[in-house]
């Protein structure tokens, strides 16, 4: 190989030259540490997540101008950059030069929480507004699908994003698509007030103001560099050699040189986006000694337009396409682009646009991966590839014989593909294009389809038939049998029969292929050929030549579900008008760290710099669900570059294993295992990368025990469970089941959730080379809990240990135990080595160690009357919690404690056990067992309501509490009206009525599209049960400058509890916000404070910041008083030389909250936080897919703090609810192992599954006595919203089932997955799909 060559590019403006450059380095470590730019964030290492979106600018050759695109930096080997620009948030505005408007805009709309995942969402609209100044709502949903955000529930960056959006109303209907002449620009950002009798009620729709944005401003932006574009336009032709410690990149010019290198490297994998071989590489320790990247060869770029359609070059990106695809579509007459319309509605679903700019039409197909959609539409089309070798050129028909197995193709190893002829469809061939994904954007499909007919001209005679299958087998799959058969014969209904009879036989889809869903798999192709069939008939009767003909109640099937972008609106209370203007309490207020998550500069753990001779930290996790460990070897290991040490049990100087509730709970296993997963050691190396790789090299011995289990069942049938187990009770279950005029006996299983926080977990402990002091750096929920357990390994006393933390990238009750643990076990590697040690999981390590919400089974006797009054209900509740306890028993507590939501069901029993099984531990996740334990009982009511034959609502209604004085089922008194009060007003405004009719109306009219509509209330219990855990703390300092300084027990993990301390801070003190700071939470600050969780935060926090300011400003009352002329400044400075204390420490002691378990009654909780919730969906019958059309909710948060931020946690909440009942899903193997462990095949809400309509309300002239300033937590109440989704789709799929004469009664667990949905849409097609009987088969996956 060569002299390794120089790389040259751009970062902001500022030239970087590598002269020695690692072809294993991505864009993103570069950026993080060697440049030192930490706004562009690590979120999932795969281009699942786009929380490192930055936009590259490169001088295209052959158009002759500069091209802008976002690309994904986890994936993108620097090498690859030679000649490029890159930009990132720091180099478009920064808060100490000047913000970028989208900076701006995305933090006044209140569009950033956590902040996390901004400067992606920053980078994907900068770079849109490059290429579009005036972008539409189409174009701003497009440039974000590839960016996901776990707190906002997006309308709010869409909010601050639209203000960009050329207004054009002059149709009467805004760019999304609504009718009515009211423009979506118009809603919940311009707002309105409306007055009602009192001043106080006046409501406002507006929160933020639009008239004072910064204008967009070109002349801020980066010019390409001139001598980039020197450089490009005097290219040499030289090939580029790079060579890394173990990979060698080649990156030719010539297509000849190219063609060389084949030759002689045949195994050597070719690149361009490497968005398919680096995965692999970086995920999945696949080496490849030698890389070749092909995408600075003009001839692989080229795209062309004959005669006969289409040339585009194998190493054209899927944007690149997309865009030619989109204007010949526009410019050329319909009959010649049918293929081209299908093409273009599968490359609009693709992974997101930071993915199809970077993926290449050739990397698709030549990946020969039955999930990536491309190949079944192109083969339909009867493309042709064009391949190349030093041996000449030959073309090869794109069709099933191409892919010889998964992974692999038929061309020789040193043929390189050239180009792909896609051609125009002729004037009498039909083409489609069908696929059904975990989500419809951004995510593989289960099935993909490409269906192409020629029918005889003036006839409806089929001359030839097309029809491909990506999903059904380890390859593209083409039935040959049907194709054959079907030709010749009349496209009418004898044919359709005959097919999908045909299909029956020729689709076989294994049950045990990879993925599962087989049945589903084959359910979907037989459904994909049931609508071609549709479509196509419609097209011949268009035409004159079809007798045949369907219903018209089918044709809704035809039309695809718009993605649309969420909007809505948001209403809240104004302040007294006689509140001065200076007081920010009640008023919607940006969050505090806004502008400085928008520009990159706000600090996350592991945006900290290196200290001097850190190390890192990666763990060795068990392998086996539970055995014996025989031996550790890390001898391997130690001889690999880089290595320092091994850590495991013998290390810990302190104490390895902790009891927890008379539960043991160990850092490291050490003698045994009992989940994958668990903790066995840790490698400690100079480098991420060392680590990682050295720790492959770990081997441990087991000799595997018995018994192992999983699910919920398995282990109530072993009788394995945690104590204690909980029962609450109250009138006499038992005889009012006799006297029941009906009895229900039914279950329901809840399946479980992973966090997915943006930011993986993680700390960086640093010795302070003294009396055993050790700073950890860490990100936590619980600071004080993480102090005590580092303090416990190391066997040194708390004051030793410093915890700090500056902000959270998303928390939500994760980050509260296992980081403790993490925490331990990163100190005990640097008390070994002395050395700072910085611990940062990748993403999938995160998933698989730390786990999530518990899945539940709830099991449910119930007596209920005609009228759907129910008198009686005992319910079983079952968690899975694991290996260990955990807060298993708490969340059980919270689960039993919630089971009679808003209803008083005089006869109530409800028993908790908490299973123990061999999975990793479940943990505390936003909720907390209310979202489960609300559930079970919500299924109740829904399915007395199913067997009264009354709408649910109305069951709902007639069981509510009411009476001014209600008791819980555990007794804890409480007013439920302004629960009523949001009940009524949320079917008011959700029109809930005539939206029900409406509904029915839809589902009587159409055949294979049915909607449903469900509203439930919520009564949600804020604060611990335990009450110590309900204290706060907090630290005012006072400088004699007037400035203020807020320090407290809280944890800033975007939900905005500094902001808020502030308000609460500047209100007592009466000093403008900008005099306030709030600076980390700090152990050495404010000791012993409780976990920010329970929606208690800035209950506890805010209350202990009131404290402390008060005991201030009566220390300074007596010189306000003396001196009331002076100015803030002057009373503090005048304090000081009176020598005054300036600085106060605040406490709140907290409820007394408390359960007597024994008696199954107390006073739970501090207060209760009321909503509802109403939402509508369609689904398709044919698919399983949905949309979710409409969500409206009204929330009591009493007197809202800040308007803006618990806005923001009800619609971020309610979104997360609806992944968690909808379409999160955790796949665990029959041994298992968590298979889900990364956004590629675990799918969180994207943008795409918000409600096209999402409105929020907070409840007008409500009160809470208990909290701060009488408003209320709001945190996790919103979660449980989002089963309203799950509700309105099991009615949905009743009106399906019930017109095909099937009982409205059926069993569907959560989530409410497409598999789920379509397999519970019996008809024709599923039958068809059944699976024999005979023979058990290993499940793919276990529902645990």
């Amino acid at each position: 190989m060569s002299s390794p060559s120089e790389l040259i590019f751009f970062v902001n403006g500022k030239k970087v030259v590598e002269k020695n450059a690692d072809p294993e380095e991505v864009l993103l470590s570069f950026l993080r540490r060697k440049v030192g730019l930490t706004g562009t964030k690590y979120g999932c290492g795969g281009g699942g997540c786009g929380a490192c979106t930055v936009m590259v600018s490169t001088y295209d050759r052959n158009q002759r101008t500069v091209v802008h695109y976002t690309v994904i930096a986890c994936l993108q080997p620097i090498v690859t950059l030679h000649g490029a620009a890159v930009v990132t948030v720091e180099g478009i505005g920064s808060t100490k030069t000047k913000l970028h408007p989208v900076q701006e805009r995305i933090a006044k709309a209140h569009g950033s929480q956590c902040g996390f995942c901004t400067p992606g969402m920053v980078m994907s609209m900068y770079t849109l507004l490059r290429n579009k100044p005036q972008p539409t709502m189409e174009d701003i949903r497009e440039a974000l699908g590839g960016n996901l955000c776990r707190c906002t529930g997006y309308r709010p960056i869409i909010d601050g994003f639209k203000t960009f959006c050329e207004s054009e109303q002059s149709s009467g209907c805004c760019q999304n698509g609504r009718a009515g002449g009211e423009c979506c620009l118009e809603n919940g950002a311009k707002g309105s007030k409306t007055n009602n009798s009192k001043e106080s009620d006046q409501i406002s729709q507006e929160l933020f103001p639009m008239d004072c944005f910064l204008p967009l401003d070109p002349s801020q932006d980066l010019i390409f560099p001139p001598e980039l574009m020197i450089m490009e336009k005097k290219v040499s032709g030289d090939a580029l050699y790079f060579q890394g410690e173990r990979v060698n990149l080649v990156a030719p010019f010539k297509l000849s040189h190219l063609l060389e290198l084949k030759a002689e490297h045949p195994s050597a994998p070719l690149i361009v986006g490497n968005t398919t071989i680096g995965p692999k590489m970086l995920l999945k320790g696949v080496y490849h000694p030698l890389v070749i990247y092909a995408g600075r060869i003009s001839e692989l770029k080229a795209v062309t337009w004959g005669e006969t359609g289409l040339t585009v070059g194998a190493a054209c990106s899927l944007s690149t396409l997309q865009k030619e695809v989109e204007k010949v579509v526009v410019e050329t007459e319909e009959e010649k682009t049918r293929g081209y319309r299908a093409l273009l509605q599968t490359l609009r679903c693709l992974a997101g646009k930071q993915i199809r700019n970077m993926a290449t039409v050739g990397g698709n197909i030549l990946s020969a991966n039955p999930k990536y959609d491309l190949s079944s539409v192109l083969a339909a089309l009867d493309c042709t590839l064009h391949v190349i070798s030093k041996d000449g050129m030959r073309s090869i028909p794109l069709d099933e014989k191409l892919f010889a197995d998964f992974g692999k193709t038929v061309l020789r190893p040193e043929e390189v593909l050239l180009s792909i002829d896609i051609p125009y469809t002729k004037p009498w061939e039909f083409v489609a294009a069908y696929r059904q994904a975990q989500r419809r954007e951004f995510a593989f499909s289960f099935l993909n389809a490409g269906m192409k007919v020629a029918i005889k001209e003036g006839t409806d005679v089929v001359e030839s038939l097309s029809i491909y299958y990506g999903g059904v087998g380890p390859t593209l799959v083409k039935p040959k049998l049907t194709c054959q058969q079907l030709v010749s014969r009349s496209w009418g209904e004898d044919l359709l029969s005959e097919g999908c009879r045909l299909l029956k036989e020729d689709v076989d889809v294994s049950p045990s292929i990879h993925g599962g869903r087989a049945e589903f798999r084959k359910t979907l192709a037989i459904s994909f050929f049931f609508k071609f069939y549709m479509q196509v008939v419609l097209e011949m009767r268009e035409r004159g030549v079809s007798d045949a003909d369907f219903p018209l109640e089918y044709l809704s099937a035809l039309k695809p579900f718009k993605n649309e972008v969420p909007q809505g609106q948001q209403s809240f209370q104004l302040v007294s008008e006689a509140q001065p203007s200076a007081d920010l309490v009640g008023r919607p207020s940006m969050h505090q760290s806004a502008f400085q998550q928008a520009t990159g500069e706000a600090k996350y753990y592991d945006d900290l710099p290196l200290v001097q001779g850190e190390l890192f930290i990666f763990m060795v996790t068990s392998t086996r669900a539970h055995a014996k460990i025989i031996n550790i070897d890390p001898s391997e290991a130690l001889k690999m570059p880089g290595m320092v040490t091994f850590v495991s049990a013998g290390d810990v100087p302190g104490a390895n294993c902790r009891l927890w509730f008379n539960n043991p709970e160990e850092l490291f296993a050490e003698e045994e295992v009992v989940c994958v997963g668990q903790i066995i050691g840790a490698v400690v190396a100079e480098s991420r990368e060392q680590a990682r790789r050295a720790a492959k090299e770990v081997h441990v011995t087991y000799h595997d025990l018995q018994p192992v289990f999983f699910t919920i069942e398995d282990a109530i049938r072993h009788e394995s469970y945690f104590e204690p187990k909980r029962k609450v009770e109250r009138g006499d279950v038992d005889e009012a089941l006799k006297t029941a005029e009906h009895i229900l006996e039914d279950e329901i299983y809840m399946g479980g959730q992973e966090h997915f926080y943006m930011e993986t977990q993680g700390v960086i402990a640093v010795p302070k080379g003294e009396h055993e002091e050790m700073d950890l750096f860490v990100a936590t929920q619980h600071a004080a809990f993480t102090q005590e357990l580092v303090g416990m390994a190391l066997g040194v006393d708390s004051n030793k240990i410093t915890c700090h933390v500056k902000r959270l990238g998303g928390g939500f009750g994760g980050k509260v135990m296992k980081i403790a643990s993490l925490s331990a076990i990163t100190a005990v590697a640097a008390h070994k080595t002395g050395r700072a040690v910085r611990c940062c999981l990748e993403r999938g390590d995160d998933m698989l160690i730390t786990s999530g919400r518990h899945p539940f089974l709830g099991k449910y006797k119930v007596g209920y009357n005609n009228d759907g009054t129910i008198v009686a209900a005992d319910i079983t509740y079952y968690s899975n919690g694991g290996s260990t306890l955990d807060e298993s028993a708490f969340i059980m507590d919270k689960a039993v404690l919630h089971m009679d939501n808003g209803y008083k069901i005089p006869n109530l029993r409800g028993r908790g056990v908490v299973c123990k099984t061999y999975l990793p531990s479940y943990t505390a996740f936003r909720g907390f067992g209310g979202p489960q334990g609300l559930m079970v009982m919500e299924s109740v009511l829904h399915e007395v309501a199913v067997r009264c034959g009354l709408p649910a609502e109305k069951v709902r209604d007639i069981n509510m509490y009411r009476e001014e004085q209600s008791y819980t089922h555990h007794k804890q008194p409480f007013n439920p009206t302004d629960m009523v009060r949001c009940w009524d007003e949320c079917l008011e405004r959700a029109n809930y009525q005539d939206r029900l009719r409406a509904v029915q109306l839809f589902n009587s009219s159409n055949r294979w599209k049915k909607r449903g509509i469900s509203a439930v209330p919520q009564k949600f219990g804020v604060g611990f049960s335990k009450g110590f855990c309900n204290q706060g703390a907090a630290l005012v300092n006072i400088y004699k400058d007037g400035s203020v300084l807020v320090t407290h027990g809280g944890t800033e993990m975007g939900q905005g509890i500094n902001t808020k301390a502030i308000q609460i801070a500047s209100r007592v003190l009466k000093v403008p916000v900008s005099s306030i700071f709030t600076k980390e939470t700090c152990t050495g600050n404010v000791p012993n404070a409780a976990p920010s969780a329970a929606s208690f935060g800035t209950d506890a926090v805010g209350m202990a910041v009131k404290d402390a300011c008060e005991k201030l400003m009566r220390r300074l009352q007596p010189l306000m008083e003396k001196n009331p002329q002076n100015t803030w400044k002057q009373w503090v400075n005048e304090a000081f030389f009176q020598k005054t204390s300036l600085s106060a420490t605040g406490f709140f002691m907290g409820p007394p909250t408390d359960v007597d378990w024994e008696k199954g009654e107390g006073q739970a909780y501090y207060y209760f936080t009321f909503g509802a919730c109403c939402s509508e969906v369609e689904i398709d019958c044919l698919t399983g897919d949905h949309k979710n059309i409409r969500t409206d909710i009204v929330m009591d948060v009493g007197k809202s703090i800040n308007p803006a931020l618990d806005i923001g946690q009800v619609e971020g909440g309610f979104v997360q609810g609806v992944g968690l009942y909808t379409i999160e899903e955790l796949q665990f193997s029959p041994d298992g192992v968590l298979m889900t462990r990364g956004p590629s095949q675990y799918k969180v809400p994207a943008l795409c599954d918000v409600p096209a309509e999402l409105n929020v309300h907070l409840l007008a002239n409500a009160e809470n006595p208990h909290a701060i300033y009488l408003s209320k937590g709001i945190g996790e109440p919103p979660v449980f919203f989002g089963s309203t989704i799950f509700f309105a789709i099991k009615a949905a799929i009743a009106a399906a089932r019930t017109e095909r004469g099937l009982g409205d009664a059926f069993p569907l667990s959560s989530p409410a997955t497409a598999e789920k949905i379509r397999m519970a849409c019996q008809d024709e097609f599923t039958k068809m799909a059944s699976p024999p009987t005979d023979g058990a088969m290993a499940p793919w996956c276990l529902d645990v």
